[in-house]
Formats: structure tokens, C-alpha cells, sequence
């Protein structure tokens, strides 16, 4: 197996948009044609659009995009920026009468980074589709990942900077790639199980276990939760139908579980969506394993690309 660039997975491409003022944007991921699809969803906390179809007994058969982004509920109404510009082209689930665009979305909370009365609109899920190319995607602080930050148990001014990050992974002629906006309550943790991001400790000079500290706490912690959630997409050439794809996004939250603690709590929309893009016959187990490990790289990619930001320090400040 051997790491590849994300674009290389084919059949897709991706876009972002941003306002830096409001600390908030989208990401979308356009599918070349209508892709089956299947989602996961872990956390407790989440703002979700046309989450529906992608059950395995819905009648639609594919979508066409998917659509991150901030603005916690508020940000819904941007998926109707990414249906007018599919709209436009005539792409879409032929009803005879027209071609409805199908459309998933999911938002993280970012609202208390920047101005919260600045959030994704349909005119910036539109500017991300005409953003939206084969090229590798920026990582960092882009697109959804704009105003995402970890580690705010003990609330933002002990948290870090987060945003977009990708990975991708190849093993004969399967191919799975990840991209996620990592907005999560606990801390990010390597490969190697180490801890290298998250909640800081008192003085800001460090850092400071989120577990640790939650389970000395004996009586609930302050609503400090209302900030969170990690949103991914897996994206993959495997010929997989809305079944094994619910089952492919079910177990890439293995990689969630490993790179980031606490996880799926209460106060998280944690989600996955995992797309089919392509015709290899690749085999469910293999593609969910290669999805797994992909996110989780793909979750560290994202922090190590992040750069201080609002108030927040990035990894390399702290690195």
C-alpha cells in the first residue's frame, strides 16, 4: 500500500470558499456523475441536509455533491448555492419535468470564532463550486476548515487553531482518499499515540490531556460544547452501493477514534460520508480499513496544516 495524492482516486472535484472576517466557509466535493453514497453519523450534535437519501432504503440510488461547511444549523441554507450551479448545468435526478440536483450537507459549529452573524450562504457553497477543480485541494485553513479549532473543554482560550486536511492511500488498483474538517472537543493524537494538539494547559506553554481533565471533573462541565464537530467524506474507485458505503463511512470512524480523544461525545456532529466514484472491484472490508487509516492521517494533515489564526495558535507554535 502507498500513499497518493487525493485527486488521484478520480471522479470527483473539490472546492472551497471563505470569509476570514466571519471565520467560517465550505467545502464542496462535486461528483463527476451521480455516485452512490453512504453516511455515518457518531456524534450527538448534528446539522445535517438530504442526510435521508443516503439511507440504504431511500429510492435515490446516488448524489451528486456533498457539501462542509460552518455556520452550525444556519449554514443549511448553502446547499442551495451548490443546487442552483448544478441546476444551471443541467446535472441532476431527471424528473421528467426537470433535474433535481441531490444535495447532502453537514456543518460544524464555528460561530464563536469570528463574527457569528457571518455565516455560509448559498452565494459561497456557489463560489466554492466555481472554485471547485482536479487539482489538489488547499489544506489548512480553507474552505470549512476556515474556523475550526480543538481542544475547548476548557473553552476557546485554551483551545487550538484546526482546518482542512486530505489523505489518500493505494493498495493494487484500489484507491480511497479522505477529506475532513476536524472541529472536534478533544485532542488530536499521532500515529504513534502521542498527543501533539488539543487543549493547552493553564500557562498556554503546552499541552494538557482533555481526558485527564474530564475525568477529574465529578459534576457536569459548563455548556462548553456548542463549538464542535469533524466532518469527513471518504472518497473511493471501489463499485460499492449504498450499503457497503454506509458500512465503509461506519468503520472510518475507527480512524476518528484514534486520532482524536474524547470522540463522538454529546456535544459533536461527528459525521462520515463515503462516496463510490468508480468501477474497481475493490472489496468492502478493504476499502473500509484503507478509509480508516486514511482519516486518521488525514485528521493529523489537517492540524499540522493549520496556521494560528483568531486567537488561536497552530500546531507549529506549539511544535
Amino acid at each position: 500500500m502507498q500513499e497518493i495524492g487525493i485527486m488521484e482516486v478520480g471522479g470527483f472535484r473539490v472546492g472551497h470558499s471563505q470569509d476570514m472576517e466571519g471565520a467560517t466557509g465550505c467545502t464542496v466535493i462535486l461528483c463527476d456523475r451521480m455516485s452512490p453514497a453512504g453516511l455515518d453519523v457518531r456524534g450527538g450534535g448534528p446539522a445535517s441536509r438530504e442526510s435521508q437519501i443516503l439511507n440504504p432504503v431511500a429510492a435515490a440510488e446516488g448524489i451528486n455533491a456533498v457539501l462542509l461547511s460552518g455556520g452550525s444549523a444556519f449554514g443549511l441554507d448553502a446547499a442551495g448555492g451548490v443546487q442552483r450551479y448544478l441546476e444551471e448545468r443541467g446535472i441532476g435526478f431527471d424528473v421528467g419535468i426537470t433535474k433535481v440536483p441531490l444535495v447532502s450537507q453537514s456543518c460544524l459549529f464555528d460561530l464563536g470564532v469570528g463574527d457569528k452573524n457571518l455565516r455560509p450562504d448559498a452565494a459561497m457553497a456557489y463560489a466554492a463550486c466555481e472554485n471547485a477543480a482536479y487539482d489538489p485541494p488547499a489544506q489548512g485553513n480553507v474552505g470549512a476548515g476556515t474556523g475550526c479549532s480543538i481542544g475547548k473543554y476548557r473553552g476557546m482560550g485554551r483551545a487550538m487553531k484546526s482546518g482542512f486536511g486530505t489523505f489518500a492511500l493505494q493498495a493494487g488498483g484500489l484507491k480511497v482518499g479522505a477529506l475532513v474538517a476536524v472541529n472536534a472537543l478533544g485532542d488530536i493524537y499521532g500515529p504513534d499515540g502521542k498527543q501533539i494538539a488539543g487543549l493547552l494547559n493553564e500557562e498556554g506553554t503546552g499541552l494538557s490531556s482533555t481526558l485527564e481533565e474530564m475525568f477529574r471533573d465529578t459534576s457536569p462541565a459548563e455548556n462548553l460544547f456548542a463549538g464542535n464537530t469533524t466532518l469527513g467524506v471518504i472518497v473511493t474507485n471501489a463499485r460499492l452501493d449504498k450499503t457497503r458505503l454506509a458500512k465503509v463511512a461506519g468503520m472510518t470512524h475507527n480512524g476518528y477514534a484514534r486520532a482524536i480523544r474524547p470522540v463522538h461525545t454529546t456535544a459533536d456532529g461527528d459525521s462520515v460520508y463515503a462516496l463510490s466514484l468508480g468501477n474497481f472491484p475493490g472489496d468492502v472490508n478493504v476499502t473500509g480499513a484503507m478509509a480508516s487509516l486514511a482519516m486518521e492521517k488525514a485528521i493529523v494533515r489537517a492540524v499540522q496544516s493549520a496556521v494560528s489564526a483568531f486567537g488561536l495558535p497552530g500546531w507549529n507554535e506549539t511544535n
